[in-house]
């Protein structure tokens, strides 16, 4: 019997909808407005349109957007002080600032130059440091959205085995301190991990972020488990005409569907729930500023 699909994209506006519901409601009881401020220094196309839908869906949500777009060659005293001046502002409850960077910016020097309980991507180190001793912390958004999936489906994943295939800073290692928290047992893998697909075989929960398409094939899946397909790879789709692509996961759907109990597609499964848990995220700060209630189930 195939998998259950799991619709992503529903999921992402049902929390959409929820955090729109607790804007009102914040808006109405305590005159508060949740702020995103996201900044985007250069023009890199795929960064348009990701932060373009980010302003579209921070307003849907009865948030306040305030975009800051810079040009590629901004120096990093400029950047950092732009950051400075954001941190200092309490109309601003986050602060996302795109990546990549261009190369002559220092990544990691810019991202802990937010204020931690600003920083709604989680990426700040102090934020990576609280989330991996247990203590309250923001989230990145894509673990965070996996981990709300698969709640969901599964309830309680106590006990569960549970493999995370990647280990980058942004999703592996964040969603495997997520699924520990959760008392699953956790194995980290990655492409040197000695006998990758019998580690894989032995999961109740997969999730697959390594940036390599179609990598997990059906039979590295054991079956019934829940897969959550990360990765968004662009392949060349034939079919659609010369130089036409197409988007693909990490897991190898056609085979993996006929074996899993449960699977996210791409597009249209983790994909929708990073924005989605972002305005979360921005929500959540706005609370934890104002010394408010946490929103229940749009956190970790």
């Amino acid at each position: 019997m195939p998998a259950e699909i799991i619709d992503g994209k529903a999921f992402a506006e049902t929390v959409r909808a929820r955090v729109a519901g607790h804007v009102t409601q914040l808006r109405a009881e305590q005159g508060l407005t949740p702020g995103l401020a996201v900044v985007l220094v250069g023009e890199d196309p795929a960064s348009q349109v990701y932060v373009r839908n980010k302003g579209i869906q921070t307003k849907e949500s009865g948030m306040a957007s305030f975009e800051h777009r810079l040009p590629a060659e901004t120096p990093e005293a400029a950047l950092l002080g732009l950051i400075g001046e954001l941190n200092s502002d309490p109309a601003v409850h986050g602060i996302l600032v795109q990546l990549p960077l261009p190369a002559h910016l220092n990544a990691d020097l810019v991202i802990n130059a937010i204020a931690p309980e600003k920083d709604v991507d989680g990426f700040h180190i102090l934020n990576v440091g609280r989330l991996n001793t247990g203590q309250k912390s923001m989230v990145p958004c894509t673990p965070l959205g996996c981990l709300m999936l698969l709640r969901d489906r599964l309830g309680d994943l106590s006990g569960l085995n549970a493999v995370v295939l990647g280990r980058s800073n942004i999703v592996g290692k964040p969603m495997a301190s997520l699924l520990l928290r959760d008392s699953c047992t956790v194995t980290v893998a990655h492409s040197r991990t000695r006998d990758l697909p019998d580690v894989c075989r032995n999961a109740d929960i997969l999730v697959a972020a390594v940036g390599r398409p179609r990598m997990v094939p059906g039979d590295w899946i054991k079956p019934g488990a829940t897969v959550i397909d990360v990765g968004i790879n662009r392949v060349p789709a034939p079919e659609k005409g010369e130089g036409k692509t197409r988007l693909v996961g990490d897991v190898d759907f056609d085979s993996a569907v006929e074996v899993a109990g449960a699977i996210t597609p791409v597009p249209g499964g983790v994909g929708p729930m990073t924005i989605a848990c972002l305005l979360a995220n921005t929500l959540t700060a706005c609370c934890r500023a104002n010394g408010l209630p946490e929103p229940e189930g749009l956190t970790a």
